[in-house]
């Protein structure tokens, strides 16, 4: 889930995650100490991308699945970046899967740049005991690779990165089918005014909070998506960004100030809109009214169900963020 280049940072799993996990499902602290783990493999197989491949390596340890389930996988979160950021982001990428005895579910995950001779390696632990719909619930292999696809920021840009993974995963996977809309939008409306400034008056570089890292990163991606998209009459948004600051060669292993970013981003979407937005979230305790953008985006909860207002005023603006984009 959290990645830096060249040290290690530890999975987490959210409280509530904006990709489905349970209400109430217990948060791990972020590990930070020690290389990344390098131990025996007990076996190997390598999945094409178009022109990127990525090295799935097993260590040792018993697993209930077969090997090919938990390829097929990787091979699918790799499928929602592809679509997303328009190609696999990096040249080649490794991913070890640890075996955890006795335990169900994907564990926990992390990403480094430059280890081991490749852009990006991810480690990710795996319970004995994991079912293929455990799997396919799954959303933390697709969080890592966000962060495959995004240049490593300073300590108190942080939330950007965390923020960003959380915002493009859900995302990234309608557009290959595996979520619907239905579901991601349900948990924004659920989850994202966590991401609203608390108490402490200031900006999500000096809050450090799981919540401001997480959610308030997210809600950054969000409100940066819909003023794109407004500025630009729909012809562009978030993605359009993203996928700038990838081809401009902005990937986990290249350490990059949060003024590139924002640059390579707006120049993408002849806009200036990350740079003035972060001037206003990122430095000041810019507080964002929820109530409102949901109502324009006509999404809202009635009588406990989901509701996706067609007659919203940026309605279509909602459809586009989560339909296949074609630049």
């Amino acid at each position: 889930m959290t990645r830096m280049v060249q040290f290690m940072t530890g999975a987490l799993l959210f409280f509530l995650a904006i990709s489905h996990c349970a209400p109430g499902k217990a948060m791990q602290v972020p590990e930070r100490h020690g290389p990344p783990w390098a131990g025996a493999v007990s076996a190997s197989t390598i999945v094409h991308l178009g022109t990127s491949t990525i090295q799935i390596d097993f260590g040792p340890g018993g697993l209930d699945l077969k090997q090919e389930d938990i390829v097929q996988w990787i091979e699918t979160a790799g499928r929602a970046i592809t679509m997303y950021f328009g190609r696999f982001p990096v040249a080649r990428a490794r991913i070890l899967v640890v075996p955890v005895a006795g335990q169900h579910g994907v564990l926990t995950g992390t990403t480094w740049g430059r280890v081991g001779g490749f852009p990006a390696f991810s480690r990710m632990r795996l319970g004995e005991h994991t079912t293929k719909q455990e799997l396919e619930d799954d959303w933390t292999m697709t969080h890592e690779l966000v962060h495959v696809s995004f240049p490593s920021l300073p300590d108190d840009n942080h939330w950007l990165e965390e923020g960003l993974a959380t915002y493009v995963e859900p995302i990234a996977r309608v557009q290959i089918g595996t979520l619907t809309k239905e579901q991601i939008w349900g948990d924004m409306y659920r989850d994202m005014r966590k991401g609203e400034p608390g108490a402490s008056g200031k900006g999500l570089n000096q809050t450090h909070t799981w919540e401001s890292t997480y959610w308030g990163g997210a809600l950054f991606c969000l409100v940066a998506d819909v003023s794109i998209r407004q500025k630009t009459a729909g012809r562009k948004g978030l993605q359009d960004a993203l996928r700038g600051i990838v081809n401009a060669g902005g990937t986990i292993d290249q350490d990059w100030p949060v003024a590139k970013v924002l640059a390579v981003g707006d120049n993408a979407t002849g806009t200036s809109v990350l740079t003035t937005l972060f001037k206003t979230m990122g430095e000041e305790p810019g507080f964002v009214d929820l109530e409102n953008l949901w109502n324009r985006l006509g999404v809202s909860i009635e009588n406990g169900q989901l509701v996706l207002d067609t007659r919203a005023p940026l309605a279509q603006l909602r459809e586009q963020i989560t339909s296949q984009h074609v630049p």
